[in-house]
């Protein structure tokens, strides 16, 4: 009843409000993220370059607009869609514990990616074809075998994502074993979570697409809602669950091969974030999603900041920090699993 009433509620103005507040706190975890590294920027330099009195040439500039704000913009576009991508699994499968990394689609867009370079493909198109049809086929193979007698059972399909998980990262480090190709070695950082070679050209390909899938999913919000009572009320009435499921499997999968492809392997971020926010705002997908996304990015800045600062002047894989954080809340959210979710 809680649920209910509080779907009935919602207002534009009340998501409006709410977005602007979460706007607003990644404002400040930008400007937090771009005066913090080994060279000392201040945010008196920030307004200069904004109001465009330092040189062009200068080290502060060159510094700010050139390493860190692109680096800080993948982060945001990477967190965000990875917080999208768990507020749509664990709808879909109406599990607290399912998000892209868990289910082994993260794995598989990696498998992907690494396979392209294998094979001397590009960075530009080829790797992220390849990452996306990775991150496919592992959704294939976890809804066919974890669905296929379980009848969409989500402890299954969940359990069978994470043995796809474990496949894929060993064939990974297979190829990257048998290799002697020095830059598919280097890819082990990537395989972490890398974001130092975050380029304005990455963001002009990955920002349309992290937008054009999360309108695509918004608009599914009231299907998404009523899902998450159960596929046979859902069906009663009227939403066609498997078309829905369907749908955000492929849209998510798109979503991360390509980030994937660009940020390497990023866990728990697609767990921690949209569970949070369900905390806070229950379960309409019509806050959720904006929300939980707005605050994978503002998560993922954070804990890049984190990385790249905590052991100055080297710097951590992004996942490490995300994996110290996720792992302890992954054993958190196993045992209380279910313990509200069916009821939600």
């Amino acid at each position: 009843m809680a649920s209910r009433h509080s779907r009935a509620i919602i207002t534009p103005g009340k998501l409006a409000l709410l977005c602007l507040a979460m706007c607003a706190v990644l404002a400040a975890t930008i400007a937090i993220a771009l005066v913090s590294g080994t060279m000392d920027v201040s945010f008196a330099d920030i307004m200069h370059c904004i109001a465009g009195t330092l040189p062009a040439d200068d080290p502060v500039r060159l510094v700010l607009f050139k390493i860190r704000l692109p680096r800080i913009m993948l982060a945001g576009l990477a967190g965000f869609s990875l917080a999208l991508g768990g507020v749509v699994f664990q709808a879909v499968l109406r599990n607290p514990l399912a998000d892209p990394f868990v289910l082994g689609v993260s794995s598989g867009s990696a498998f992907g990616a690494v396979l392209a370079i294998f094979f001397g493909l590009g960075f530009s198109i080829g790797v992220p074809v390849f990452s996306f049809a990775g991150a496919l086929l592992t959704v294939y193979l976890v809804m066919s075998l974890g669905g296929r007698r379980a009848g969409m059972e989500s402890s299954t399909i969940l359990l069978t994502g994470v043995i796809i998980n474990a496949f894929f990262t060993a064939v990974i480090m297979f190829f990257i074993s048998i290799s002697a190709n020095e830059r598919l070695h280097s890819m082990l950082f990537w395989l972490y979570g890398d974001l130092s070679q975050g380029r304005y050209l990455q963001l002009a390909v990955l920002a349309p697409v992290v937008l054009a899938v999360f309108v695509w999913l918004y608009s599914l919000s009231r299907e998404l809602n009523i899902i998450t009572t159960g596929d046979e009320i859902a069906m009663q009435l009227g939403v066609n669950t498997q078309t829905v499921k369907i749908t955000c499997m492929v849209l998510v999968s798109l979503l991360m091969g390509v980030v994937v492809a660009f940020s390497g392997l990023i866990g728990f971020v697609g767990l921690i974030v949209p569970h949070l926010a369900r905390m806070a705002l229950r379960s309409d997908h019509r806050l959720l999603i904006p929300v939980a996304s707005l605050g994978g990015a503002v998560f993922l800045i954070a804990a890049d900041t984190l990385a790249r600062t905590i052991v100055s002047p080297a710097e951590l894989p992004v996942g490490v920090i995300t994996a110290f954080m996720g792992a302890p809340f992954f054993i958190l959210l196993l045992r209380k699993k279910g313990s509200q979710w069916s009821r939600s």
